[in-house]
């Protein structure tokens, strides 16, 4: 199942339009159809607030794995090893023109991070 597949899938179980969701997300209808049609891909502002709002992982949102969780299904020790060491040498580069960011800020990029690590240990595989 596609990321959009999974949007639509999300959004017509609350019995939403494709109009309220993007209210709630802030952008235009096109947009989300353009995501749930797998034409446009949210960026990751977009992705956190989907999964945020739907409360699912964005994981999940991007087929990660098949539950809600927070690690691909296929993901074994050392990969969780290799995620942890990467997020912990990330995390003191986490400011913004040299401010401290937020906690929501910092769990926002440690999301798009540990997507960004899964995507490219998922193509390592293939």
């Amino acid at each position: 199942m596609s990321l959009g597949s999974r949007i639509r899938k999300l959004r017509t179980n609350k019995k939403m339009t494709q109009e309220e969701l993007g209210k709630v997300l802030g952008v235009s209808k096109v947009s989300v159809s353009g995501y749930e049609n797998d034409t446009r891909q949210p960026d990751n502002a977009a992705l956190v607030k989907i999964a945020e709002y739907f409360g699912v992982s964005t994981d999940y949102l991007l087929g990660n794995k098949s539950g809600h969780g927070k690690s691909p299904s296929w993901a074994n020790e050392k990969d969780m090893h290799d995620l942890k060491a990467f997020l912990d040498a990330n995390e003191d580069a986490m400011t913004y023109e040299g401010e401290h960011l937020t906690d929501e800020e910092r769990e926002q990029l440690r999301v798009a991070e540990a997507t960004i690590f899964w995507k490219h240990r998922k193509q390592e595989r293939k």
